[in-house]
């Protein structure tokens, strides 16, 4: 099966169990966990044989265009049990990435499971204390994990910032080193399809406000793809147009590393 064919068969399989979702969840007792989990696994085993990364990345993230945006959908807080949630029915913009990036590492539905517990939380425990809440934390512990590697260009420069955007967690000390706006396009040939980018935040009590997928076009046009809140679903568009409209002044990018078990020797 040619590589359009397996997107055209796993988008019109996606789309058919969708639209039966509800009653099948309902006429088997299926509870919706259940049902995204088996959703993502077909997503995983159309994708699975793409022989990079890159492509899977690039593959699972285009079955989700159009699903809808929706936030606060991890439950746990301060003084309330965490739970695992696994969904495919809508995202916010982090919760897109954790699940393409953990669909992509996985050869099936039994590697999702971990591979996004290690991917939300510090250390792979599921609690509200050891949750990824910033994008600051989310980066250096999936790349201390081994998941993602840093990504750094010309004319990056060192940020540090306290955070108290979340006040439960009280003020927060974060380093990290950014790429400006203009270095980034300068050096546009350097980025690939999968790599995940941070926009960071000019509010001084948070570090980033949004983050997506970089995809590299065929003429080399660098798009985004993302759960947009404004736009009320994921969707691709240039990534040029996304720095402009957001005066966006600096980012950072993360490339997803592929799974040793994934690798051909």
């Amino acid at each position: 099966m040619t590589f359009e064919a397996a997107f055209e068969s796993v988008v019109s399989r996606r789309t058919v169990l969708q639209l039966g979702a509800a009653g099948a969840t309902l006429a088997a007792g299926l509870r919706p966990a259940e049902a995204a989990r088996r959703r993502i696994d077909a997503v995983i085993l159309m994708a699975r044989d793409l022989p990079t990364m890159a492509a899977r990345i690039d593959f699972i993230s285009r079955a989700f265009i159009g699903t809808r945006y929706r936030g606060h959908t991890l439950i746990g807080g301060p003084h309330r049990p965490e739970r695992f949630v696994v969904r495919d029915d809508c995202f916010d913009c982090v919760t897109y990435c954790e699940t393409v990036l953990a669909a992509a590492r996985s050869k099936r539905l039994s590697d999702f499971v971990p591979e996004l517990r290690r991917i939300r939380y510090r250390n792979g425990v599921v609690s509200w204390r050891a949750r990824n809440h910033y994008f600051a934390d989310w980066s250096t512990n999936n790349v201390a994990n081994g998941i993602c590697a840093r990504v750094t260009l010309p004319g990056d420069v060192a940020i540090d910032k306290t955070l108290t955007y979340m006040r439960a967690l009280g003020p927060h000390r974060v380093s990290f080193d950014a790429i400006p706006r203009a270095r980034l396009l300068a050096n546009r040939e350097q980025l690939q399809t999968g790599d995940i980018i941070g926009f960071l935040s000019r509010r001084p009590r948070l570090d980033y406000f949004h983050i997506g997928f970089v995809m590299v076009a065929p003429d080399g046009d660098l798009l985004l793809r993302h759960a947009a809140r404004s736009r009320g679903r994921v969707l691709e568009q240039r990534l040029t147009h996304f720095l402009a409209a957001n005066r966006v002044r600096r980012v950072t990018l993360l490339r997803p590393l592929e799974p040793v078990e994934m690798i051909d020797v």
